[in-house]
C-alpha cells in the first residue's frame, strides 16, 4: 500500500515537473490524445489563440475548437470559406507538419507544427514570428520603393556580391549600357583593376570617382564608379554607380588641345604643393619640363610671398620676381594668375612672360634719353664755347711767339727740347680751340687715318710733365703694329691727355697710388681698337659714377675744374663712332675704356668695289611687296647699282614673272595676303629650285613667333624694314658672293 503511495507521488511530481517545463516555454505547446481531444496546453498557447482562449480546457475536442475558430473569424484565410477550411484542418491533424503559417485577423502571425504521438495523438506547437513577418514586409516594401525609383532612373547603378561579383540587380540604364551581364568581373577591361578596386573599398569602406576604363557591349570607354558596401538577404554586395566619361574626356581633350596650342605660356598648379598639373607647349619651350612649380623660383620665400597675394585677391595681373628655367637661366619675369577649385582642390592658373627684353628695352630707352639729355647740354655747353674759345686765342699766341723767341736765343739743349715741348703742346692746344669751334658749331671733324701708337705715344708725353712732378708714374703698354683709326688726330690725343691729367691730380689730391696705366689692344673680331687708362689711385664714389660724363659736373674744389673735361671726351668718342665708359669697380682705382672703329684699308676697300662691279653686270632681281613704295624703293636703290629690277606686288604676280623671265635674286616681303612668303618659298622650291639659294626676305615683323619660326626653318637672309641702302646693298652682294655661277 505503501509501494502504491509512492508510485503515485511519483508520478505526480514527474507531471508537475513536466507541466513546468511545459510553461516555460517561450512558445505556445498543446497535446491532443488519439480521439483529438485536449490533454492539456500551457499559457502561452492560450494567448497565442486568445480569440478561443474560454474554450481551452482539457477534454475539448479538436474538430469543435476548428469550428469555433472558423465561426469568430480567428483566421483571415477562413474567411468566407470556413467549411472547407476546416475540413482541410481535420484532414492533416494526424500529420507531420513544420511550420505552417498562420495568419489571424488580428494582424498576428504563427508559425503552427504538428507532430504524431506514438500514443496516435499528436503535439501542436505555435511560434509568434508576428515582429518578424512585419520586418520582413517593410523590407519588401523598402525593396519595391528602392527598385521602383531605380527602374525609373536614368542612373547606371549595379549591385554584385562582394566575392565572385554576381550581379543580383541592375537598373534598366544598366541593363541598356552593359547588356544582360552575369558578373560584374565582365564590366572591367584588365580584371586586376577589380581587385585593385575591392582592395580600395576595403581599406577605405567606400569609393568615390575611381576612374578607369569599363567594357560594355565589347566596347572599351572612360568611366568615374562610386561604390557603398551593403547587406542584402545576409550577403555582403557592393552597390555601384557608373558614369560615362567619354563626352567629358572628349571635352577635356578639346580644351588640353587648345591649351597646348595657345602661344601663351599656361600653367596649372597645385596651389599647397606646388606640383604642375599641366604646362602648354609654349611653357616647355620657353622654360623646360619641370615637375614644381617651386622650382620656377629664385628666392624660397618669393612662391609664398606669391600664394598670399593670390589668396587675398583670387588674382594677380603682374607679381615681378626672379625665376629660373630648367637651363637654370635666371631672368625677371611677370606673372598673372586665378586662383580656381579643380577636383575639390586649390589650383592655380598662371602664366608666366620673361621681361627680359622688355626690361633690356627699357634701359636702352633709359640711355637713349640720359644720350638725348647729354646732347641738349652739349649743345648749351657749345654756346658758352664758342665765346671762351675766341678769347683763348689771344694767350695761346703769346706762349707760341715766347716759345720761338727763347729758341732762338739759346743753345742750350736740354732747355731747346723743352722749349719744343712747350711750343707743341701751345700749337696742339690752339688746335683744340679750334675743336671747340668745330664743335660748338656742329661742323664735322676732319678724318683721316691716324695711327693710334703715335696718338698714345704724344698724349703720353705731354701729359707726362705734369705728373711727373707730381710723383705720379705714367706706364705704357702700346702695340706698334695696331691698325690705323679713321679718327681727328688732335681730339682723340685731347681725350687720352684729359684722362691722364684727371688721374694724375685724383692721386695727387687723394695721396692714394701712384701709377696710371694706358694700354691698347684691338678686339677679338679686329674691327675695334680698345684703349685702357686705368689708375691706382682711390676711384670714384658709387653716388657719381652714372654722372661723370655729365657737362658742368665736378667734384672738384671751386676753381680746380669746370666739369668739361669728362663732357667733352664722351662727346668726340661718339662723334667717332666709338664708345667711352667706366668700367665697374672691382678694385683700388679707376678704369676707363675707349672703342673706336678702325680704319678701312685701301685695297680693300677697292677689292669690295670691284666685287660690287663685277656682280652686278646683267643681273635681274625680282622684288616682291605688296606695298607698292616699299618694293619703289628697294628697287631704286638696286638699280642705282646696275642691276635690273621687276616689281611683283603679289605673290601670284611674282610666280608669273618667274615663269616669263629668268631671275638671279629674288627679294620678297614675308606678310602678305593670298600666297605669302612662305607660299612664295614653296613655289620656288618646287618649279624654281635653283632660285632657293637666291632668295631672302624683308620683312617688318620678326616679333611674331610665327615669322621668327618661319625664318629659323627656312634659314634664309632677311632683313627688318625699315631697310637703309647701306644694308640692302650688302645683303644682295652677300647672297651673290655665297652662290655659285649657273653652268
Amino acid at each position: 500500500m505503501e509501494s502504491h503511495k509512492d508510485s503515485e507521488e511519483d508520478i505526480r511530481r514527474a507531471r508537475d515537473l513536466l507541466r513546468d517545463a511545459i510553461e516555460s516555454l517561450s512558445e505556445g505547446f498543446a497535446l491532443y490524445d488519439d480521439d483529438r481531444r485536449l490533454v492539456m496546453c500551457n499559457q502561452r498557447y492560450k494567448e497565442m489563440n486568445a480569440a478561443v482562449a474560454d474554450m481551452l480546457e482539457p477534454g475539448l475536442d479538436w474538430e469543435i475548437l476548428m469550428r469555433e475558430t472558423a465561426r469568430r473569424g480567428v483566421y483571415s484565410d477562413a474567411i468566407g470559406r470556413e467549411d472547407a477550411w476546416i475540413q482541410d484542418r481535420l484532414q492533416t491533424t494526424h500529420d507531420y507538419v513544420e511550420e505552417y503559417e498562420l495568419t489571424h485577423t488580428d494582424g498576428s502571425c504563427y508559425l503552427v507544427s504538428t507532430h504524431p504521438t506514438k500514443l496516435g495523438g499528436f503535439v501542436v506547437t505555435r511560434t509568434d514570428v508576428t515582429e518578424r513577418k512585419k520586418a520582413e514586409f517593410a523590407e519588401r516594401e523598402g525593396d519595391l520603393l528602392v527598385r521602383t525609383v531605380l527602374d525609373a532612373s536614368s542612373a547606371i547603378v549595379i549591385m554584385a556580391r562582394t566575392g565572385d561579383g554576381q550581379i543580383l540587380y541592375r537598373s534598366p540604364a544598366a541593363l541598356t549600357l552593359f547588356g544582360n551581364t552575369k558578373s560584374a568581373k565582365e564590366h572591367y577591361e584588365n580584371t586586376d583593376e577589380r581587385a585593385d578596386f575591392i582592395t580600395q573599398m576595403l581599406a577605405d569602406g567606400q569609393v568615390d570617382n575611381y576612374r578607369l576604363n569599363v567594357v560594355a557591349k565589347g566596347i572599351v570607354f572612360p568611366a568615374s564608379i562610386s561604390a557603398r558596401f551593403a547587406e542584402y538577404r545576409g550577403e555582403e554586395v557592393i552597390v555601384t554607380s557608373v558614369t560615362d566619361l567619354t563626352e567629358e574626356v572628349k571635352s577635356q581633350e578639346l580644351v588640353k588641345q587648345v591649351l597646348e596650342a595657345c602661344p601663351v605660356p599656361i600653367q596649372m598648379t597645385n596651389a599647397e604643393t606646388g606640383q604642375l598639373l599641366f604646362t602648354s607647349l609654349e611653357t616647355t619651350i620657353d622654360t623646360g619640363q619641370a615637375q614644381s612649380y617651386r622650382s620656377y623660383f629664385t628666392d624660397p620665400e618669393a612662391r609664398p610671398r606669391f600664394l598670399k597675394a593670390l589668396r587675398e585677391k583670387g588674382w594677380l595681373n603682374d607679381f615681378r620676381t626672379e625665376f629660373v628655367d630648367q637651363k637654370k637661366r635666371v631672368f625677371q619675369g611677370s606673372v598673372a594668375a586665378r586662383l580656381i577649385t579643380f577636383n575639390g582642390e586649390e589650383v592655380i592658373v598662371s602664366s608666366t612672360r620673361d621681361l627680359t627684353d622688355e626690361l633690356a628695352l627699357q634701359e636702352e630707352l633709359a640711355n637713349q634719353r640720359d644720350m638725348l639729355f647729354q646732347n641738349e647740354k652739349m649743345s648749351a655747353l657749345g654756346e658758352l664755347l664758342a665765346g671762351v674759345a675766341h678769347e683763348l686765342n689771344n694767350p695761346l699766341s703769346i706762349v707760341v711767339g715766347h716759345s720761338l723767341m727763347l729758341r732762338e736765343e739759346t743753345n742750350d739743349a736740354d732747355t731747346l727740347r723743352r722749349i719744343d715741348k712747350i711750343s707743341n703742346a701751345a700749337e696742339r692746344s690752339a688746335k683744340i680751340v679750334k675743336t671747340f669751334l668745330a664743335m660748338a658749331r656742329q661742323q664735322p671733324t676732319r678724318m683721316e687715318p691716324v695711327n693710334i701708337y703715335t696718338v698714345l705715344a704724344t698724349a703720353i708725353d705731354v701729359a707726362g710733365f705734369g705728373q711727373q712732378q707730381d710723383g705720379v708714374e705714367i706706364v705704357s703698354r702700346l702695340p706698334e703694329d695696331l691698325p690705323d683709326i679713321l679718327a681727328d688726330a688732335d681730339q682723340i690725343t685731347q681725350v687720352v691727355i684729359n684722362l691722364i691729367i684727371n688721374a694724375g691730380q685724383a692721386i695727387s689730391t687723394s695721396g692714394i697710388g701712384d701709377r696710371v696705366e694706358v694700354t691698347s689692344s684691338t678686339d677679338t673680331l679686329g674691327e675695334f681698337i680698345e684703349i685702357i687708362i686705368a689708375d691706382n689711385g682711390p676711384g670714384i664714389p658709387e653716388n657719381i659714377r652714372a654722372r661723370i660724363f655729365e657737362p658742368f659736373f665736378t667734384t672738384k674744389n671751386v676753381g680746380d675744374g669746370t666739369g668739361i673735361g669728362l663732357a667733352f671726351c664722351h662727346r668726340i668718342i661718339h662723334s667717332h663712332g666709338g664708345s667711352i665708359r667706366l668700367d665697374p669697380q672691382t678694385g683700388q682705382g679707376s678704369r676707363f675704356s675707349i672703342r673706336l672703329p678702325r680704319a678701312k684699308d685701301a685695297d680693300e676697300t677697292r677689292s669690295e668695289e670691284t666685287i660690287h662691279s663685277d656682280t652686278t653686270a646683267a643681273r635681274k632681281v625680282l622684288v616682291v611687296d605688296d606695298e607698292a613704295d616699299v618694293a619703289e624703293f628697294v628697287a631704286e636703290v638696286l638699280v642705282n647699282e646696275g642691276f635690273g629690277v621687276t616689281i611683283a606686288n603679289s605673290g601670284q604676280e611674282a610666280i608669273t614673272c618667274l615663269k616669263h623671265r629668268k631671275y638671279d635674286i629674288v627679294l620678297s616681303d614675308l606678310n602678305m595676303p593670298e600666297i605669302d612668303g612662305r607660299g612664295l618659298y614653296n613655289a620656288l622650291a618646287k618649279e624654281f629650285p635653283y632660285l632657293v639659294e637666291r632668295c631672302a626676305f624683308i620683312t617688318g615683323d620678326t616679333m611674331g613667333k610665327a615669322s621668327q619660326a618661319l625664318l629659323k626653318e627656312l634659314d634664309r637672309p632677311f632683313l627688318e624694314k625699315p631697310v637703309s641702302p647701306d644694308e640692302l646693298r650688302k645683303l644682295v652682294f652677300g647672297i651673290l658672293g655665297d652662290v655659285k655661277e649657273d653652268s
